[in-house]
């Protein structure tokens, strides 16, 4: 049995917070995640409604950011989304355009961990049989 697999549908909560981010809707893209979610972003975590808040109100919707989903994978119980990422963020030494990987683990209510990553291509000698990116 495959534990992997390509989709076109989001998780609730993941596309809760995907609307939220798209209609810069803090409050609303806060309360998809659990009270007790962690978040890193590029390196840095943010842990704790409080802190996932102030990532959110200062560098998603503080940076008008946009998301344009542009692949849906799961693995395990990851749902992995490929998304076009615009907004009005310092763009020094960031890929134009940019494609940012968002790994979300999502319970049923809420997401419970989101880690985002500016992923680079896989080198052919290493793709095997994974899921094309």
């Amino acid at each position: 049995m495959a534990n992997h697999s390509t989709t076109s549908v989001l998780p609730p909560a993941v596309e809760r917070f995907v609307g939220a981010v798209n209609r810069s809707d803090g409050d609303e893209a806060v309360a998809a995640f659990a009270a007790d979610a962690l978040v890193n972003d590029i390196r840095r975590e943010f842990h704790h409604t409080p802190a996932i808040r102030a990532w959110l109100e200062n560098e998603i919707i503080g940076d008008s950011v946009r998301l344009d989903v542009r692949q849906v994978r799961t693995h395990y119980q990851t749902t992995i989304v490929t998304a076009r990422t615009t907004g009005n963020f310092d763009k020094t030494n960031v890929a134009d355009p940019l494609d940012l990987t968002f790994y979300f683990t999502p319970s049923p209510e809420a997401i419970t961990q989101l880690i985002v990553i500016a992923n680079q291509p896989t080198p052919p000698w290493a793709a095997g049989d994974q899921v094309a990116s």
